[in-house]
């Protein structure tokens, strides 16, 4: 089967990564060339034949449908498979389009499923199977080198396999509303973290950043949160396989919604942004998560691990893994400074909620023996003149 060339012309960043994941779920050895704007979008289709063609009308320089013009011109036999999607869909942009003879006319936001069945159509022959990525482990490298070279890349954190196995019932369900869907998705760091990153995205940006995922529902809508959250599970990876890790991630996944528990509980009781607070507690461990991912990653080329060197890894990449992630989603930088304070407070003035999160970690790493042993004296407690009785 040959390797089929597929460019992506969208100018929203996370739209486009869905898109190409979409893609390689149907054709893992697809080369995706993606681009922000039209004129990239011609170069690249002069430059070298493609099997499909994905453009935005909304493309900046030369929008989607001139594109689409252009492409016609050349009068290619058999014409060029051409995807346009829009959020034109009065009757004047439609009949302009169909005109030109899209191989698909998709609104804005598309359905995912509807999305892969196309893309079958057009990258698949009968009777072909999907052609699976192969993985990119470089076993020549040590795991140090490894660790290193994937973190300013790596793709974040395995996502829950319950929230996994509840998403495919949820695209199907009819009467979906935002509170339904906050309440599926809110165990999950991996789904939080990316629906903020995409909500803040310059496409969508308006008014204030969103910094909780209900915001981010809100502002994403709930069509294009699904096809989100469906395009991360389809990535390679997202489930981890090797039981080591999996024993790992399932405590991770313990510890942060603990804390995300406990800093909600404690920011309702004493009146301050409880849906923030949880944010953080759940975001905290992002990074420690985001390399167990990497490293079965690791495992799936051929590379061994023992407990040990799981440990050490974590001590020594969680962090600067958490950070990349952070910076290269463009989290708020409020939200940023909320997640920083589970691990400390530092100097100078702190938010309420900063304090509720710092003492929620505090608590979170409490022995069940003695679970509030000695909170009355930590920091946090004495700023926000916390009682003995609210601890208890």
């Amino acid at each position: 089967m040959a390797v089929p060339r597929v460019i992506i012309g969208e100018a929203d960043r996370w739209t486009a990564e869905l898109l190409g994941q979409l893609v390689r779920s149907v054709r893992g050895d697809a080369e995706i060339v993606t681009v922000h704007d039209g004129h990239a979008v011609l170069e690249q289709w002069r430059r070298q034949p493609a099997q499909l063609l994905i453009a935005d009308f909304g493309l900046p320089d030369v929008g989607g449908l001139d594109v689409l013009r252009e492409v016609r011109r050349q009068r290619e036999q058999p014409p060029l498979p051409f995807f346009l999607i829009t959020e034109k869909v009065d009757a004047a942009s439609v009949k302009a389009a169909v005109a030109l003879t899209p191989t698909a006319y998709l609104a804005k936001p598309f359905d995912a499923e509807d999305m892969l069945r196309r893309l079958r159509a057009v990258l698949l022959k009968p009777g072909d199977d999907p052609v699976s990525p192969l993985p990119e482990a470089e076993l020549h490298q040590s795991l140090d080198e490894f660790l290193q070279g994937r973190r300013e890349s790596a793709a974040g954190a395995p996502v829950l396999a319950t929230v996994q196995s509840t998403l495919s019932q949820l695209h199907d369900t009819q009467t979906l509303d935002i509170e339904v869907l906050a309440a599926q998705f809110r165990p999950d760091p991996q789904l939080t973290a990316q629906l903020i990153a995409a909500a803040n995205s310059a496409a969508l940006h308006v008014g204030s950043p969103c910094q909780t995922l209900p915001q981010a529902l809100q502002r994403l809508g709930i069509k294009h949160s699904l096809n989100l959250a469906l395009g991360v599970t389809l990535q390679r990876g997202v489930s981890l396989q090797d039981a080591l890790l999996v024993e790992q991630a399932q405590a991770l996944w313990q510890t942060s919604q603990r804390l995300a528990e406990l800093a909600r509980w404690l920011a309702v009781r004493i009146d301050v942004d409880a849906e923030r607070c949880f944010t953080a507690g759940l975001l905290h461990r992002l990074g420690d998560l985001a390399l167990l991912r990497t490293l079965q990653d690791w495992c799936d080329g051929g590379g061994v691990l023992e407990e040990e060197t799981v440990m050490r890894s974590l001590a020594q990449y969680a962090a600067p893994y958490g950070s990349a992630l952070r910076t290269r989603w463009r989290l708020p930088l409020e939200l940023r400074e909320l997640i920083a304070a589970a691990y400390q407070l530092g100097s100078g003035v702190f938010s309420r909620e900063a304090l509720v999160v710092n003492l929620a970690a505090e608590a979170a790493r409490s022995s069940d023996e003695q679970p509030f042993a000695g909170l009355l004296e930590h920091k946090a407690a004495r700023m926000l003149r916390l009682d003995a009785a609210l601890l208890l």
